[in-house]
């Protein structure tokens, strides 16, 4: 056989394989979107009030404490101290106690007469007051001219018939001088008592409140 017959198809086929178009390549798998999260709403900024909107929040206060007042003072539940007495009287150590701030100007309704205290930031005092009417207790409320002694107020106790303390609230103040009137209120509700309450003992924590206290009237709501 011709040798050359041999070599020339070998030639052809190995040319015809180097001319053969490669497989392409597998595109790279596509990477998943990167999720944007939206910008954060910006709330805008609240619109300030006109001068004439602002007087009429200031009305609208001013009547809200008003008549929440009104409710209290012409409460039918509600009686007033008869008698009181107290740990200290202010001018005690200075003995020039006036009749002005003894115990006995916080007996009857409010009035602009108060018990002062002869304590700023010292010790313990207390007020107590009496009713002439033993009731079943569901509220105490103390008067306070001008805030002083509201935020020092630390516990609230009633004496039944039979001279027997309960204590009906104890721990810090969250009441603030009240911006609306010249009497702050501390009030504290509770389930209305078993017995008969005839005493209401309310203890300040004198530092508390580095003032010294000033209640105008306490009273005793109940059936």
């Amino acid at each position: 056989m011709n040798r050359t017959a041999v070599v020339v198809p070998l030639i052809v086929v190995a040319l015809l394989g180097a001319c053969k178009k490669r497989e392409p390549e597998p595109a790279p798998a596509a990477e998943a979107p990167v999720a944007v999260a939206p910008a954060a709403a910006t709330a805008p900024p609240p619109a300030e009030q006109t001068a004439e909107q602002q007087e009429l929040a200031r009305k609208q206060a001013l009547l809200a404490f008003a008549t929440r007042e009104d409710k209290f003072i012409n409460d039918p539940r509600a009686q007033w101290a008869a008698e009181a007495k107290a740990s200290s009287v202010f001018g005690d150590k200075d003995k020039s106690v006036s009749d002005s701030n003894k115990p006995q100007s916080a007996a009857g309704p409010a009035d602009g007469r108060n018990w002062t205290n002869d304590n700023i930031d010292k010790g313990f005092d207390w007020l107590e007051t009496t009713y002439a009417n033993p009731v079943n207790a569901t509220e105490v409320r103390v008067v306070f001219t001008g805030g002083q002694g509201v935020e020092a107020i630390n516990k609230v106790e009633l004496q039944d018939t039979d001279a027997k303390w309960h204590t009906v609230w104890e721990g810090l103040s969250d009441v603030k001088k009240e911006e609306n009137g010249n009497r702050t209120w501390f009030v504290r509700t509770f389930d209305k008592t078993a017995y008969k309450a005839k005493i209401v003992k309310v203890t300040f924590a004198n530092n508390l409140q580095r003032d010294y206290k000033t209640v105008d009237a306490v009273q005793l709501v109940g059936d």
